[in-house]
C-alpha cells in the first residue's frame, strides 16, 4: 500500500472512486508479499502490482466489477484449478487477494492515515477480509500507539481483540493476517483481518565515513531503510560526501549508538554496518552494540575488515570482556562472498547479507539448490 499511497491520495482527494486489490495472504512461492497493493483508477489505468504480472489483469478485472456493486470481495489466486482457484500463477504460488471500493466516503479515515505515514508516524489499519455476516466485510479499525482506537470491527469484543494484536504488529512495522472467531474469539475462525503496519521506515546506521560507505548507504536507501551516516571526523562526515543518506552525523560511533538507544530509536529491525575497522571507533561501538538486551538488539550488526583485522578486532573484544555468545552476534568479516572488489560491489555483497539474515536465506546459488525459493518470514 505504502507505494502506491500518492497515487490513491490524489484520486481520493478529488472525490474519485479508486477500486483497491491488496494480497492479504500468500503462501508458497507467492511473487508479492502481504501488502502489496494494485489500484485500478477513474480513468481505468493501472497501478502497482500484486502478483509480478501473472493475475493482474483478472484482479483488474475484479476491482472494476467491485467499484460497479460496491461489495469487497476475497478471491484466492494460485495453481491452474477451476475448482478451486480463479487464475494460474506460473510461479506455482498461492495468494489471497481481498478488492474493495476506496473513496472520500467509503474510507474517510483515509487522509489521516496518510498524513501519518508521510510524518513518520506509527499507524495501523485494521481490515475484515472475511466473516459469516457479509456486512462486517470491509469493516475497518485504524489503531495508534497510546491513543483509542478509530473505526470498529462490529463488535467490542472483536475490537478489543485484535487491537491488542495490531500493537504488537505496528511495534515491528509487520503486516499480516489474523484469524479469530465470528465475535473476535481467539482460538475460533471465521473472521479473518488483514493488518497494515505503517511504522516509520527501518534504520540503517553507516559508521565510518569512507567511500565504502556512500555505496552503502545508497543501497540501504534502494531496500528502504532510513540511513544514517556517522564518523567523529567533521572533515569527512559532510552531506555532500554521502547524498544517498538521510542523515550525516558528527559524533563519536559508541557515543551516537547510546544516545539513539537512549532516546528509544533503535529497535530490532535496525541494521548496523562498522566500515570504519579502526580499534579507536569499531571497538567501543561494538562494546555497546553486542551487549545491547534482545528486545532493541540490532537485526544485524556487521564490521568490514579484513582477515587480519578481523582476528585483531576479536582479541580486543575478548579483552574488552564481551563473551563468545555476544560475539557471535558480529557479521565479520562483512557481507557475502561475491568476490566484490569496488564500493559498489561490496556494498552489494553487505546487502545481500543483510537480505539473507532477515529471510532465513542460505546466500547459494539457487540454481544449485533445491526446494522452496522464497522462506517463510
Amino acid at each position: 500500500m505504502r507505494d502506491v499511497l500518492p497515487e490513491l491520495m490524489a484520486w481520493w482527494e478529488a472525490g474519485e472512486t479508486v477500486g483497491v486489490g491488496t494480497v492479504v495472504a500468500t503462501f508458497r512461492s507467492a511473487p508479492r508479499p502481504a501488502g502489496a497493493s494494485m489500484l485500478v483508477g477513474p480513468d481505468e489505468t493501472a497501478v502497482g502490482s500484486v502478483s509480478g504480472g501473472c493475475v493482474e489483469g483478472a484482479v483488474y478485472d475484479l476491482a472494476q466489477s467491485v467499484v460497479a456493486s460496491g461489495e469487497p470481495v476475497l478471491e484466492r489466486y494460485g495453481v491452474s484449478d477451476d475448482d478451486a482457484f480463479a487464475v494460474g500463477l506460473t510461479c506455482g504460488g498461492i495468494l489471497d487477494v481481498f478488492v474493495e471500493r476506496v473513496s472520500r466516503d467509503t474510507f474517510p479515515e483515509l487522509g489521516d492515515i496518510a498524513a501519518d505515514v508521510e510524518a513518520g508516524r506509527p499507524v495501523a489499519l485494521a481490515t475484515v477480509i472475511e466473516h459469516p455476516d457479509p456486512a462486517r466485510l470491509g469493516r475497518r479499525m485504524v489503531v495508534r500507539p497510546d491513543v483509542p482506537a478509530e473505526g470498529s470491527l462490529g463488535s467490542e469484543r472483536a475490537d478489543a481483540a485484535v487491537h491488542d494484536d495490531v500493537l504488537g504488529l505496528l511495534a515491528a512495522g509487520s503486516n499480516a493476517t489474523l484469524t479469530y472467531g465470528p465475535d473476535g474469539e481467539r482460538r475460533g475462525e471465521g473472521m479473518r483481518v488483514f493488518v497494515w503496519g505503517f511504522a516509520p521506515k527501518p534504520r540503517m546506521l553507516v559508521f565510518g565515513a569512507i567511500d565504502f560507505a556512500a555505496a552503502v548507504a545508497k543501497v540501504g536507501s534502494f531496500l528502504g531503510y532510513h540511513v544514517t551516516v556517522c564518523d567523529a571526523r567533521p572533515v569527512f562526515a559532510t552531506t555532500s560526501r554521502f547524498p544517498g543518506a538521510d542523515e550525516v552525523v558528527v559524533d563519536w560511533p559508541h557515543r551516537y549508538l547510546r544516545a539513539e538507544l537512549d532516546a528509544g530509536r533503535i529497535d530490532r529491525r535496525t541494521v548496523l554496518t562498522v566500515l570504519t575497522h579502526d580499534p579507536k571507533f569499531d571497538v567501543p561501538l561494538l562494546e555497546v552494540a553486542l551487549r545491547l538486551p534482545d528486545d532493541v538488539r540490532p537485526a544485524y550488526i556487521g564490521a568490514m575488515g579484513s582477515r587480519r583485522t578481523h582476528d585483531e578486532r576479536l582479541d580486543r573484544l575478548v579483552e574488552a570482556g564481551l563473551s563468545e555468545a555476544e560475539i557471535a552476534l558480529l557479521s565479520s568479516p562483512i557481507g557475502l562472498d561475491l568476490g566484490a572488489r569496488t564500493p559498489e560491489e561490496t556494498a552489494i555483497s553487505i546487502a545481500a547479507e543483510i537480505v539473507a539474515r532477515q529471510w532465513g536465506g542460505s546466500g547459494e546459488r539457487l540454481a544449485t539448490t533445491e526446494g522452496r525459493i522464497h522462506h517463510d518470514d
